[in-house]
């Protein structure tokens, strides 16, 4: 006999975003550069100085979550706009802006929760010392970083530092640590890596000590492997490459340090990843109040193209299978409901640490033409499978989940600046290269969210 599945009443239901998407006002009240600012665009994608320009149109954001039932907000402070050239005085300005955009969130209801790092370096920083290579932006950060927790801690009790953690260890590190050098070698990036986990375990222990009440966790981006076949080769190379990229950060999320077959590698190759004697007492507390993670798909390993010698982080950079038994978007990004309970039971039953999944969705491309709401059914099936999905691991495999946060669910750029892979609820009325008027438009998923937020999503 199934037992009803009422959702806890202190579940949270939001959005995801981070600071380069949204904000615009990129020269705004004294704000530094960041690497973004300088990035220019191109014949498919936007320069990062408007965003959607919610620096200037919170208020009428935050109506529209508020409409849509959504009682979390995850942010991102950015670095450059508190600390205009990484690692000097505090700008004021800067934290005017999020002391309005948070005080606006909890005059609404909405829980805010901060994200420290989303891959914005202060443009000094980066061409002074290469970003994170260098332990004097671990310093910087973290400075950064205790002072916008003792800015906000009266006010926001949910934290992460890094989005996405993982990445740090892919050669997506050469392009979200504010690296300027030209090697991308594997030692800089197992240095980048530790420096970003040093970092995470100082600002970790800072919030434990000194914030009994806050709760601060590890990140990561879930996109779980399978193996193309059954040949023994496809298996042991998904287990491999999730050693390393999934389990490998959880251990030091956890205080166990580098997993052994990690450490291992380290040796047996000689790579020189910067650590110290005293990195150990620094990794070795840490702890998380729950693990989060991003999730939007799957996808499938065939070990054959690897080669030989080829370092674990990058076995995905050679064989990316089609999966045959799923349907994928237009960016060939697969939709696998079923992966993302997997990922949630899993982890809880690891790990036995509340779980927190803060973004999923599906990009797709839409245009308005000024009138009609725009019928993204697409959309609204993924949301409705994934959080079924979700449901499941908790009611069926007893999973503890703490809130289910969307990514982008009001318009932004996409991560790689292309406006036109859009991932909202409610469509934000500019192109890659022509701002418009940014209008605000509910889809029809908005009315979707809106309804089964309504009885907190107890009506799916």
């Amino acid at each position: 006999m199934t037992k009803e599945r009422k959702m806890p009443k202190s579940f949270y239901w939001g959005n995801s975003v981070s600071s380069m998407q949204t904000e615009g006002a990129w020269q705004a009240d004294s704000k530094g550069l960041s690497v973004y600012d300088i990035r220019e665009e191109t014949g498919t994608t936007s320069d990062w100085h408007d965003a959607i320009d919610e620096f200037h149109r919170y208020e009428e954001d935050l109506d529209l979550m508020k409409k849509m039932n959504m009682n979390m907000y995850r942010i991102q402070i950015s670095w450059s706009r508190i600390v205009p050239d990484g690692d000097g005085e505090i700008n004021e300005k800067g934290f005017d802006f999020y002391d309005r955009l948070i005080n606006a969130m909890l005059e609404r209801d909405i829980e805010p929760m901060i994200c420290l790092y989303h891959f914005d370096m202060p443009l000094a920083l980066a061409k002074k010392q290469s970003g994170f290579l260098s332990r004097d932006t671990v310093t910087a950060f973290v400075k950064f970083g205790k002072a916008v927790i003792d800015h906000f801690a009266n006010r926001v009790k949910y934290w992460i530092t890094f989005n996405e953690h993982n990445l740090y260890f892919t050669d997506e590190v050469f392009q979200i640590s504010g690296y300027t050098r030209s090697e991308k070698s594997i030692d800089h990036m197992y240095t980048i890596f530790h420096h970003t986990m040093l970092a995470h375990a100082e600002i970790t222990n800072y919030v434990h000590d000194n914030y009994h009440e806050l709760n601060i966790g590890g990140m990561l981006a879930y996109t779980p492997v399978y193996p193309a076949t059954e040949k023994p080769e496809d298996t042991f190379a998904v287990r491999k490459q999730s050693e390393f990229i999934y389990e490998n950060i959880n251990s030091l999320f956890l205080g166990k340090l580098y997993s052994p077959e990690v450490q291992q590698y380290i040796k047996n190759n000689d790579i020189r990843n910067d650590w110290r004697k005293e990195d150990h007492e620094i990794l070795s507390i840490v702890y998380p109040d729950f693990l989060s993670f991003s999730y939007y798909r799957t996808m499938v390993l065939d070990a054959e193209p690897i080669p030989e010698y080829e370092v674990p982080n990058r076995y995905m950079n050679h064989s990316i299978e089609i999966n045959k038994f799923l349907t994928h978007s237009e960016w060939h990004w697969n939709i696998d409901p079923l992966g993302f309970r997997n990922v949630i039971t899993d982890l809880y039953n690891r790990y036995r640490i509340p779980v927190f999944p803060i973004e999923n969705g599906i990009g797709i491309r839409e245009h308005w033409d000024g009138e009609n709401r725009i019928q993204d059914d697409t959309r609204i099936q993924y949301h409705e499978d994934h959080i079924k999905a979700m449901k499941d691991a908790m009611f069926i495999d007893g999973a503890k989940v703490l809130g289910y946060l969307g990514w982008g669910l009001i318009d932004i750029p996409s991560s790689h600046a292309d406006m036109e892979k859009r991932y909202g609820a409610v469509y934000v009325n500019r192109t890659n290269h022509d701002l418009k008027d940014l209008k605000r438009v509910p889809k029809k998923s908005f009315y979707w969210f809106q309804h089964i937020l309504s009885e907190n999503g107890d009506n799916l």
